[in-house]
């Protein structure tokens, strides 16, 4: 029931989907006074397979991610949230989604239909089903 959320998490990509669930979860937060946990996964299967390629793209990724994150503390913070804390992991979105939701007790998690992976294009919708059916809460599947 709206209202009686204290920690909801919001799965961030880049994608138009994980856009609208971004706002959607903000609306949410600000109106429940919850805080809002911003998480954006790096695929390790999109990235090259070799160790120095890996730990230099990773690195070139993750610098990306954390300008895309600093961007929406800003537009959340304008929307007079207070409470944001962003977080970057690595490995599969679908399980690292459903660990962060265990880890940090998350009552509500927002996330996109679809992503904007290589993988994740061949897979349409494997994120989303997989989050609905082992997370340990309510998750809102945006459109």
């Amino acid at each position: 029931m709206m209202g009686e959320y204290k920690n909801i998490l919001v799965a961030v990509d880049g994608s138009s989907h994980s856009e609208r669930a971004f706002s959607e979860a903000i609306e949410v937060a600000k109106y429940s006074g919850a805080k809002l946990n911003i998480l954006t996964v790096i695929n390790d299967k999109e990235l090259s397979t070799s160790a120095f390629s890996f730990s230099k793209i990773y690195s070139e990724e993750k610098e990306q991610v954390e300008k895309e994150l600093l961007k929406k503390i800003h537009d959340a913070s304008l929307k007079d949230l207070e409470k944001i804390e962003p977080f970057i992991e690595l490995g599969d979105p679908r399980s690292k989604i459903v660990e962060f939701a265990k880890d940090q007790e998350i009552e509500m998690i927002f996330l996109g239909a679809t992503g904007k992976g290589e993988i994740q294009l061949t897979q349409i919708g494997s994120t989303a089903a997989y989050v609905v059916n082992e997370a340990p809460c309510s998750v809102t599947v945006i459109r």
